[in-house]
């Protein structure tokens, strides 16, 4: 790329290149970027974490959580690769991909958010960003790049292609941009994602199955299944490509699942991440993926996509560890040693972890003493290298994970089948406890995988990171186990008094004390900040349950309902009413309107069933405007102008004419009844006062 007429500036390290920038920002959030641009001029990025828990705020966690990094941080990237990223945005992967590649060259329209990005990255010597319109700087891009990535963008092809087919030319036009033997990655959320049946907004419109019913209501993003994301590639030439499976999903990804690995039945209970938006609770995600994983059909409802265009990685699968401390944060990586062998990787994601990763070693040591000649095979580890500081490799094993094993129990109501697991596991978690000072906390049912091949079963204890050179009662260790297990929801909650109260013979005392050591256990680990999996309570949207919801309608179609009598001359009863539901907004406008029958000579509106306070912002039939002293009531009018009614029967009634317009709009607040009480007294007597007042200022005047 020619370097000749660049305008181009510097912040820090980072080139940003504004020869193609317009000068004006088409796409902004507002206000919320000055901001973030200030925490990124003013902040180390160490800092990042507790600015996001002191700011409580949905795009600030969106922007500068290293988390979002998760997405790529797996790819076998090399010092030497070259990068293309598309829409970088305010830099939450760019830095990421600086420290492991040897350029990185980024797209974006927004010159706030580039900067944002460029001083986030300022040490940063192999990042140059290019500011302005896609289309404008794309013919001056480089066709060599060892990857081409487009992160939370495809989605909005058509606002950066346009034309008829917008999807296709994206797709063939970043394409071009790689080399022969390099990847094109894209990263986007699926439209059919379960968590979009169970409640969860779609996330660029914000509003409740707009992707599952096709856009129909408009806007500039689109998300496609894989199918729609395969008639693409095709239609565009591409047939070599590979999916990968984020979960959650793309933005806070912890788990990355390919074809050759896909998840296992219990591993999806991680689902309540409506971090940008309050959502609602249809169903247990949990048992409907588990559902999904036997029908096979994890494909069509996976959150998320990744998309890789060329030669898929050697990795089958990432588990990603690092929503701790430092000292603790590893990766977990299978990797393909060739056609049908595997090997697991535990790689520290800071140097810090490293001691923890040579702490493991030791700890293989001691647990394969301990229980040596056992059915209990702890899993074969050994150091990357001459040492654990590059990581540590493991044997693959088969099986299925004793989890899943008393989550089938479960299922088909085996309660002998589920003890008899739950007792072999007691007997496991505390053999030979007497003979070491090494403890293993991390015995818990999804790191056991039992291998049913053969007579013995033998139970293989994949993941033992956590074990500790001091001793922990197996007590201890099997209540981790059960609470960890109950977490799941579902069925498994449904077994906690077994497994707690029966089984362990613990006190609701005991049980809320081993709870409160378990959490601080957890903020050890994570070294006292929020977790991702905290920040949606901390950023405060909600999830609501169908059933609370349901509740609360049963309640509301009782509560909140008006009832309208008519009147032909004979009086008023309830043949002659009719109830109006729905027609109660935020529980305290009423507003209705009603065709009066032609016959009709009065009406009285009912507005509710309990004491309240009612202002009469319009009573209408027709043009006739009605006021005060012509509405007949069981309320004690305040000098306010505000009925007040000590009573479960409010009513207004007005004279009317047949075949017109009922308009009704009254604010309505319900009392305490000492309040009602109270207030309809002293009304009461302020009128009585006034009206005796009356009464001898007329009798003193027709004295004299």
């Amino acid at each position: 790329m020619s370097e000749d007429g660049m305008k181009q500036e510097k912040i820090g390290s980072v080139t940003l290149n504004l020869t193609y920038y317009s000068g004006q920002d088409y796409y902004s959030d507002g206000d919320i970027e000055d901001e973030m641009l200030d925490i990124a001029m003013n902040n180390p990025a160490e800092r990042f974490p507790e600015i996001i828990e002191e700011k409580k705020s949905w795009p600030i966690f969106y922007h500068f959580s290293p988390l979002r990094a998760n997405i790529i941080d797996w790819i076998p990237f090399k010092k030497t690769d070259k990068v293309l990223e598309i829409g970088a945005g305010c830099g939450a992967i760019t830095g990421a991909l600086a420290k492991r590649t040897g350029s990185v060259t980024c797209v974006d329209l927004s010159k706030k958010r580039s900067m944002v990005n460029a001083y986030r990255n300022r040490d940063a010597e192999n990042i140059t960003i290019m500011v302005g319109n896609f289309k404008d700087i794309e013919p001056h891009l480089d066709t060599d790049y060892d990857y081409v990535l487009l992160v939370g963008v495809f989605e909005y092809g058509q606002a950066y292609i346009g034309g008829s087919s917008p999807y296709e030319d994206f797709m063939r036009i970043c394409n071009r941009h790689r080399k022969l033997d390099g990847r094109l990655i894209i990263a986007i959320e699926n439209k059919f994602g379960l968590k979009y049946w169970a409640g969860c907004r779609e996330d660029h419109l914000g509003t409740y199955f707009s992707g599952l019913e096709g856009y129909h209501t408009g806007g500039t993003a689109r998300t496609f299944t894989r199918h729609g994301l395969e008639q693409i590639l095709e239609k565009t030439g591409i047939h070599e490509y590979a999916f990968y499976y984020p979960y959650p999903d793309y933005k806070f990804m912890t788990t990355i699942y390919s074809d050759r690995y896909l998840p296992k039945k219990g591993e999806l209970c991680n689902n309540l991440r409506n971090f940008d938006r309050e959502r609602v609770l249809l169903f247990d995600e949990k048992q409907v993926f588990d559902e999904i994983l036997d029908e096979k059909e994890f494909p069509l409802f996976s959150n998320s996509y990744l998309l890789v265009v060329g030669g898929a990685p050697n990795v089958l699968y990432a588990k990603f560890s690092n929503d701790r401390s430092a000292q603790w944060a590893v990766r977990t990586l299978i990797v393909r040693d060739a056609p049908g062998a595997f090997h697991v990787e535990k790689l520290p994601d800071t140097e810090a972890a490293v001691g923890h990763l040579m702490h493991t070693k030791r700890a293989y040591d001691c647990l394969s003493s301990r229980y040596e000649g056992t059915k209990i095979a702890i899993n074969v580890c050994r150091p990357i290298g001459e040492d654990a500081k590059q990581g540590l490799a493991f044997s693959f094993c088969n099986g299925r994970t004793l989890e899943t094993l008393l989550d089938e129990c479960l299922g088909r109501a085996d309660v002998q089948g589920f003890k008899a697991l739950i007792d072999e596991y007691m007997y496991w978690a505390g053999y030979n406890e007497d003979a070491t000072e090494t403890s293993n906390i991390d015995f818990i049912f999804p790191n056991i995988l039992v291998d049913e091949e053969g007579d013995e079963k033998q139970w293989h204890v994949i993941d033992y990171e956590w074990t500790l050179d001091r001793h922990v009662p197996a007590r201890d260790i099997i209540f981790r186990a059960f609470y960890n297990y109950t977490l799941g929801g579902g069925m498994r909650k449904a077994c906690e008094d077994l497994l707690m109260r029966d089984i362990l013979g613990l006190t609701d005392a005991q049980l809320q004390e081993a709870i409160a050591k378990e959490r601080d256990f957890q903020l050890q680990i994570t070294g006292n900040h929020s977790s991702a999996e905290n920040m949606r309570e901390l950023i405060g949207n909600r999830a609501y349950a169908l059933e609370g919801m349901l509740m609360y309608y049963n309640y509301a179609d009782k509560k909140f309902v008006a009832q309208i009598y008519v009147d032909y001359g004979a009086g008023f009863s309830e043949e002659n009413s009719v109830k109006l539901m729905d027609c109660f907004f935020a529980e305290r406008y009423l507003r209705l309107t009603y065709d009066i029958p032609d016959d009709a000579v009065r009406i009285r509106v009912d507005p509710c069933s309990y004491l309240c306070a009612v202002n009469i912002r319009e009573l209408r039939v027709g043009d006739r405007l009605y006021t005060a002293d012509v509405i007949e009531t069981n309320g004690i009018w305040q000098e306010c102008g505000t009925l007040v009614f000590d009573t479960e029967d409010p009513n207004l009634a007005i004279d009317v004419a047949g075949g017109r317009k009922l308009t009704v709009d009254l604010e309505v607040m319900e009392l305490p009844q000492a309040l009602a009480a109270q207030l309809a007294g002293a009304a009461a007597k302020e009128d009585f006062v006034a009206k005796t007042k009356g009464f001898i200022k007329a009798r003193m005047k027709g004295r004299q």
